[in-house]
């Protein structure tokens, strides 16, 4: 897949373009995406998803709490397992959002992308003010030869998918519904550096990963994971948070993998969450931090037995 982060994004041939934030590659995503992708094996286009960076909302501050479910890295990572041909991060500030709606549609996506189908959400707005939206593409799509379709808001549970669903579901410890509405486990995606090294000596030695410091982790606390290294996929238990018990201060995410005994430091792994243990705290001794962590080890694996995991297992 190519990937652009700059402004030079002039193609040289025909594509299928879809336009969005495609934070968290939800349920809503996929179906554009998806569309995209049939629309440009049908047609012989190179299909092109058009994103922004950064996240208009960290131009506008616009949100109480801003945060990406997906860091810049994850969200590549995934467009690409897609096979997407094109991602495109266009620099994002407010002079760009200044911007005309028409100026946008037409000289950026239809002309310089080379564009002949457009993909958007029903609920997509654009350009100066917001003022661009479905039926505006659909007019100036007539004019220019570009087929323009609408793709309708995804209903998951009665409700519609969107980024802030997600976002709320993962901070009130609904891991279960997030992952449903992602289509696919949470993520967390990082290289791999040397912590206190205070889990080997306890008998759990663990990975610590250092991921994006603009991402959405879950509430703090221990998880049921699964980490992926080097093609394959290793059981485990992850406490995201601070490690209060032995002084920590800064926020990391620690995973213990059952039955793994390399060492990966400087490599990148990526860890899927799956259901919350419990709330981080503090213990009194690191004999009972030992202990809980035994314990932590056994609700995980535990979790692994049941229902709920099955839907997970045969692909994660």
């Amino acid at each position: 897949m190519e990937h652009i982060t700059n402004h030079n994004i002039d193609q040289t041939v025909e594509t299928a373009v879809t336009l969005g934030n495609f934070d968290g590659i939800h349920l809503g995503h996929r179906q554009l995406i998806c569309t995209t992708l049939s629309e440009a094996r049908e047609k012989g286009l190179r299909s092109v998803v058009f994103s922004f960076y950064p996240h208009p909302m960290f131009v506008f501050e616009n949100r109480e709490h801003k945060a990406l479910i997906m860091g810049p890295d994850e969200k590549k990572l995934s467009i690409e397992e897609m096979g997407v041909d094109l991602y495109i991060e266009y620099p994002f500030d407010r002079d760009f959002a200044a911007i005309e709606a028409e100026e946008f549609a037409v000289e950026l996506i239809f002309k310089r992308l080379k564009c002949k189908v457009l993909v958007v959400g029903e609920n997509y707005k654009f350009g100066a003010k917001q003022k661009g939206d479905y039926k505006l593409l659909v007019k100036l799509g007539k004019e220019y030869g570009v087929k323009v379709i609408c793709v309708p808001s995804v209903i998951f549970e009665n409700e519609r998918v969107s980024s802030t669903r997600v976002r709320k579901a993962l901070v009130e410890k609904n891991i279960n519904l997030a992952n449903k509405l992602l289509t696919m486990p949470y993520f967390i995606y990082g290289e791999v550096v040397k912590g206190k090294q205070l889990g080997r000596t306890m008998g759990f030695p663990t990975i610590n990963i250092i991921a994006d410091p603009d991402k959405l982790f879950p509430p703090n606390g221990v998880y049921a994971t699964k980490s992926l290294y080097n093609g394959k996929m290793y059981f485990g238990v992850t406490n995201v948070g601070i490690n209060p018990t032995v002084n920590g201060s800064v926020k990391i995410v620690e995973t213990y993998l059952f039955d793994f005994k390399k060492v990966v430091y400087g490599e990148y792994v990526k860890t899927y969450i799956f259901h919350f243990i419990r709330p981080e705290q503090k213990f009194p001794s690191v004999d009972e931090l030992q202990s809980q962590l035994a314990r932590d080890s056994q609700s995980a694996k535990d979790y692994f037995l049941t229902d709920d995991f099955k839907q997970w297992a045969d692909k994660y």
